[in-house]
């Protein structure tokens, strides 16, 4: 397998609850490296331009509400097959279905404070990477 590299967003309600650090160091137990990361607070344009590929749906209004309302920790992590893995590491989308143990679980309430994002292909990681890093701030 080839090593990956991927994004993940500590949302809002993770990080005004003070997960931030138990959240890094889960994956960092689940064999990721943490290449960048970054705490900021999105603009409504940033959450927009972020999740614009949702748009169209029903929620998209609440989801910028929601990931404007605090800070966020961005962090881009590596290791094989980063991308499903951290799929399966952050849990089912709802907080409520997710698995024990998963970042979701332990975490998140529903299925919009779930605690955290994850790129879910090689074309939105690459995107969703340079959404909040330069080149020169992806140090691994």
């Amino acid at each position: 397998m080839a090593i990956e590299r991927t994004l993940t967003m500590i949302k809002p309600d993770a990080t005004a609850a003070g997960n931030t650090g138990n959240i890094l160091a889960h994956f960092e137990k689940e064999g990721f490296k943490i290449v960048a990361f970054k705490k900021l607070k999105l603009t409504q344009e940033q959450a927009e331009d972020f999740y614009a590929v949702h748009k169209e749906r029903p929620f998209f209004g609440d989801l910028v509400k929601f990931m404007t309302e605090g800070p966020i920790t961005a962090a881009c992590l590596e290791r094989e097959n980063a991308i499903a893995g951290l799929r399966e590491v952050m849990g089912a989308t709802n907080s409520k279905e997710a698995a024990d143990g998963t970042i979701r679980n332990l975490y998140g309430t529903d299925i919009e404070r779930n605690a955290v994002h994850g790129s879910d292909s090689p074309e939105n990681a690459a995107i969703e990477i340079a959404f909040h890093f330069n080149r020169y701030e992806l140090v691994g």
